[in-house]
């Protein structure tokens, strides 16, 4: 269990963490999430001693961490960091040497994981003369390589498409399947909620709500009402709601919590025939929204 704690730091007039905290657990995928220059960038790097914090603590299993515990780990940073003149079987197999891997070992492991994440027909290729997408799977081969029991992946599913997107989700599933702890930033809402078992979310330096993806959405303090008229020219609003979008006929309202859902139906029913409802927690970007709103 990744703990962070109190996490603190300043450069000069600017607080880019201010107290922040989180866990990430076994087994599972965390989603960390916020607006940019949130602090999310720092705390990652901040577990991989990149960044000198002003104050607070990362524990790891309860241990203060140690350059013996991070060696274990797996980092994906934002801004990428291959050779572009190395071959890329190559790079991957001298990165697991490095996180102590005999040189078999390394260029087994290097191998099965590139062909674990579809480029095991580029293993030669030079870096630079893969696309911008295989460059992506390439970065996270070289965090993968050595079997993480933290995997960090900061923004890894940026520029690519979606069969890119589908394979490297697959590959982080796994991960958390096998026991590895998993904690990723990502601007993709709908990829996190899609992905994740935990969120957290954090604005300003500070995390502002965490939490399994459940709990969050069920504790926010609005619904999310879907409504269809067969006749689009009903015009009923619930009372109290806000509408969120309009697209095809139906309706989207962000409605309070409290909110009686058989009693919204027969309102709305009294005012023209329902073709569609629906009656939910709102979905994660409706909670970011409103969790990082001025």
């Amino acid at each position: 269990m990744l703990e962070l704690t109190g996490l603190v730091k300043r450069y000069g007039a600017v607080v880019a963490l201010d107290g922040a905290g989180l866990v990430a657990r076994p087994g599972r995928i965390l989603g960390f999430l916020g607006p940019n220059g949130a602090g999310k960038t720092t705390a990652m790097r901040a577990v991989f001693g990149l960044v000198a914090l002003d104050a607070g603590t990362i524990r790891w299993q309860g241990r203060q961490l140690d350059p013996a515990m991070r060696i274990r780990f797996g980092y994906m940073p934002e801004q990428r960091g291959l050779y572009p003149k190395m071959r890329v079987a190559n790079q991957i197999a001298w990165l697991a040497r490095l996180r102590g891997l005999s040189r078999a070992a390394a260029h087994r492991a290097a191998r099965a994981t590139l062909e674990n994440l579809g480029l095991g027909d580029r293993a030669g290729d030079r870096v630079e003369a893969l696309s911008h997408g295989n460059q992506q799977r390439a970065q996270l081969a070289a965090s993968l390589v050595h079997d993480p029991v933290l995997l960090v992946l900061d923004e890894p599913f940026s520029g690519l498409d979606p069969m890119g997107v589908d394979t490297m989700a697959e590959v982080v599933r796994n991960r958390a399947a096998g026991g590895a702890t998993v904690l990723f930033s990502s601007h993709q809402l709908d990829l996190v909620e899609d992905l994740c078992d935990d969120v957290a979310i954090i604005d300003r330096g500070r995390v502002v709500l965490a939490g399994s993806l459940e709990e969050v959405r069920t504790r926010a303090p609005h619904r999310r009402l879907e409504i269809a008229f067969g006749d689009r020219s009903v015009r009923w609003a619930p009372p109290g709601g806000t509408l969120v979008r309009e697209r095809d006929g139906s309706r989207i309202y962000l409605v309070p919590a409290g909110s009686d859902p058989i009693a919204l139906l027969a309102a709305a029913s009294a005012a023209g025939k329902v073709s569609g409802f629906g009656f939910a927690p709102p979905r994660l970007s409706e909670v970011f929204r409103e969790a990082v709103a001025p």
